[in-house]
């Protein structure tokens, strides 16, 4: 459990996919592109899997913004996208927003 003032640190935001790409060397990592509001920002996510890049080009997507940046395969990943993923791990399903909402978008 975690209390709600842990839950309101959490900057969720919609963004939007620009590109999207195998990170070398890296069977499961994809180095994603993002437009978050007036910026972009690069994720690095294991769905490779599950996704083929080209599939994910325009897809809203939710992403925790505020997440602190980590260096993955030499790349700096700005932030989290957010999955369901089933408990074997043999599926995993993004988290994307149905209807036109403008990326930068608060997620409450």
């Amino acid at each position: 459990m975690i209390s709600f003032s842990d839950f309101e640190k959490m900057d969720l935001r919609v963004a939007k996919i620009l590109s999207a790409e195998p990170v070398a060397g890296a069977d499961k990592l994809l180095k994603l592109q993002v437009k978050i509001g007036n910026e972009e920002r690069t994720l690095v996510a294991g769905i490779a899997k599950y996704y083929a890049p080209d599939a994910l080009i325009g897809k809203k997507i939710i992403v925790l913004t505020n997440l602190e940046p980590r260096k993955i395969r030499g790349i700096e990943s700005q932030g989290m996208l957010l999955a369901a993923v089933k408990e074997d791990l043999s599926e995993i399903s993004l988290l994307i927003v149905d209807k036109d909402v403008e990326e930068g978008t608060k997620v409450c």
